[in-house]
């Protein structure tokens, strides 16, 4: 045989200067959970994971910082309290994220901070817009009056000094409104990391166990897109790279790498894709029961969706894999 494709992968030396795919830490945007609290707490429902005080979270995005991610995303867990049917909390500027948004600029200027934008954290009905029922009491989620609400919480995010907000609750045309809202009061440099094919996926169960924000009634299914639909995909990023987003994403990650394969050929966009909290869990899991090397398979994981096409990949390995790649 003249033709031995081995040759191409008989050292690491090799192998290296072959390497069509490459991951790093400046790929990866660490998702990260708070509560107002002067403790940081482990998370039941994600071992390995934390819900960080505001101290806590400013150390911990500093350290994976300094390893080289260069971004974090926030989701917050509301008191009961705090939770409303007009989900008001979540523009109100003195509210948990926007005082770590302020706590995390002023410690890591160089940080991009990118927040949530969506109402289950705040929404006592534990949907992502607000709701209201049919004559027939059927559940009816109100698109266009949460559009408006997710516009303020927008702002809000956007006068405490957020680099980036990430619309994730699947709304038809938010992301249009919120560019308008944004450049209307001079925030046209704050970007827009728009959820655009965020699927109604079972993997989410571990994040609301996390941030206790699950549906009291009823399911998503009718903002979240089915997963059965991948055409669907392209026209949802379609509408959103033309009414301004400035980055795609693909939530979950692993069980749609073809999705974040034909958003990236239909777009000159960078996309995201989020490995989500089922993802991580069954690793996690997985490596805890010594069935597999857990290192080993978080890494591959997270080549595996940089090669379907992702520019960059939100993740809870983001600050490990990190000190793992140096």
């Amino acid at each position: 045989m003249h033709i031995r494709p081995r040759r191409n992968r008989r050292s690491p030396a090799i192998r290296s200067l072959v390497r069509e795919t490459h991951l790093s830490a400046a790929d990866f945007i660490y998702p990260l959970f708070l509560h107002d609290s002067a403790e940081d707490m482990p998370i039941a429902s994600m071992p390995g994971c934390t819900r960080w005080s505001i101290d806590g979270l400013v150390k911990e995005a500093g350290e994976a910082l300094a390893l080289g991610v260069p971004a974090v995303v926030l989701f917050p867990a509301i008191p009961e309290s705090l939770k409303t049917p007009d989900a008001a909390e979540s523009w109100n500027p003195e509210g948990l994220v926007p005082r770590a948004v302020r706590a995390l600029k002023e410690a890591h200027p160089e940080l991009c901070v990118i927040t949530d934008v969506a109402l289950d954290p705040y929404n006592s009905d534990g949907h992502d817009g607000l709701v209201e029922r049919s004559p027939e009491g059927e559940l009816i989620i109100l698109n266009d009056k949460t559009v408006k609400v997710l516009c303020r919480q927008a702002l809000c995010h956007a006068e405490a000094g957020a680099d980036m907000v990430s619309p994730s609750d699947m709304m038809d045309g938010r992301v249009a409104m919120i560019r308008h809202t944004l450049d209307s009061e001079s925030f046209e440099d704050v970007g827009i990391l728009s959820y655009s094919a965020k699927y109604a996926s079972g993997y989410y169960g571990p994040f609301r166990g996390a941030l206790d924000s699950a549906p009291k009634e009823g399911d998503k299914k009718t903002y979240q897109m089915d997963p059965g639909n991948a055409r669907e995909a392209l026209r949802e990023a379609a509408l959103d790279e033309a009414e301004g987003a400035d980055m795609l994403m693909v939530k979950p990650a692993g069980p749609y790498l073809d999705i974040i394969a034909r958003i990236r050929e239909s777009t000159v966009l960078p996309v995201a894709a989020y490995q989500v909290s089922g993802e991580y869990l069954m690793i996690e899991s997985a490596a805890a029961s010594g069935w597999v090397d857990g290192k080993a398979v978080a890494l591959e994981s997270l080549i595996g969706i940089k090669r379907a096409g992702a520019d960059m990949i939100l993740t809870y390995y983001a600050k490990r894999a990190a000190e793992w790649l140096r």
